[in-house]
């Protein structure tokens, strides 16, 4: 049998209200009635195992979880991933003046560019990330330092942003109301990367980075609206607001020359508002799109990274990193899914032959009735 089952009965005594003294001075009775829910008797079902139903389990968990880990693993070493570290931590490098120099207050900024070589071509859409490490946008007072009405274009929150986002919620200088508020929005990443290819002949190409189809649609068409429809006059609408702290320009100069990617609504800004779980992060920078030639998105050879050094990551001893990948149809580069499938398959093979191999060798059951002398 696979389980076994009960019915409850109650002709193992009579209800407990019935055995109660109806006299005054009688002390409480706190035995649970006598009813299949309180005394714990209602139907059940529960199975048995036995090594019939136990050992196929084991060799069926296996021989799925084996093969599917095989084509995960296989599907991401085939996406092609290049990364480049540009903190400036090495004397040697090109961004090593800007890492020790610039700050929050500089007012002019920090320009180096960094070589590299593709040694492989990349095809289809290119995605370029920048990373950073040791940031830590999973704090609990961080995570909550931002105003959902505000970001949604409430007029009222507008002016009067929500306290969770102290002390980002007014300048200290104007008094004025921060616009966007908070710890999040303050800390938006603003470094400027460009990409350069450097041709057989020497001549250098720029390459062309789309920054518009970066974000979540629910985020740039739900979660995130500027105050009133009228796009083209961004100015008035937060007249009578301040920028954050540590921004250069207000948030309706995020990119004036494309009204639909300004304000809140700009693509970077709503992929920045949303907050990494772990203190090592990439986040989605710009799209290299295919050609429509044969031609490869980019070809192997030599390149330039073009930095515009505005996020100081050497308060909080961080690293920031371009990276460049292509994408399958189970996103990124990420081999631990298919090694976890592989591992958890290959041991429930191998305790399924451990177990079918102790059961032939110690089951010393007999199908006889006799009872032996």
């Amino acid at each position: 049998m696979m389980a076994s089952s009960y019915n409850a009965k109650e002709e193992d005594g009579p209800h407990s209200g019935s055995s109660r003294h109806s006299g005054t001075g009688a002390a409480k009775n706190k035995k649970p009635d006598n009813t299949a829910f309180k005394q714990q008797r209602l139907p059940a079902w529960q199975p048995i195992l036995t090594a019939g139903t136990v050992l196929p389990a084991f060799f069926v968990i296996g021989l799925i979880f084996i093969p599917i880990g095989i084509g995960l693993y296989v599907t991401s070493n085939n996406i092609k991933e290049f990364e480049i570290d540009y903190t400036g931590l090495e004397l040697g490098s090109p961004c090593h003046d800007c890492s020790k120099n610039f700050t929050w207050n500089s007012t002019t900024p920090c320009v180096c560019a960094l070589n590299f070589t593709l040694e492989q071509p990349f095809e289809s859409n290119v995605y370029m990330y920048y990373g950073l490490s040791n940031f830590y946008q999973n704090h609990r007072r961080y995570v909550k330092s931002r105003d959902d009405s505000q970001l949604n274009g409430d007029p009222r929150s507008l002016m009067s942003a929500s306290k969770e986002c102290e002390p980002y919620r007014t300048s200290t200088e104007t008094k004025e109301p921060i616009a966007p508020c908070g710890a999040i929005a303050n800390s938006l990443f603003n470094d400027t990367l460009e990409l350069f290819y450097i041709e057989p002949n020497g001549t250098t190409t720029a390459v062309p980075l789309a920054k518009k189809g970066i974000a979540w649609w629910t985020d740039k068409h739900v979660k995130f609206r500027n105050p009133v429809k009228d796009k083209e006059n961004l100015t008035e609408l937060f007249k009578g607001t301040a920028k954050p702290v540590n921004w250069r320009k207000p948030v309706y100069e995020l990119d004036p020359l494309d009204p639909e990617n300004n304000g809140f609504i700009n693509e970077d800004f709503i992929v920045w508002m949303r907050t990494a779980a772990l203190p090592t992060f990439r986040k989605l920078y710009r799209i290299i799109h295919k050609k429509p030639s044969t031609t490869s998105t980019l070809p192997s050879g030599r390149y330039t990274l073009k930095v515009t050094y505005n996020y100081p990551v050497h308060s909080f001893s961080g690293q920031k990193r371009m990276i460049l990948s292509t994408i399958s149809w189970m996103g990124g580069k990420n081999p631990f899914l298919g090694i976890a499938y592989i591992t958890v398959g290959s041991i429930c093979f191998f305790l399924g032959v451990v177990l079918l191999i102790i059961h032939h060798k110690y089951d010393t059951r007999s199908n006889s009735a006799d009872i032996p002398n």
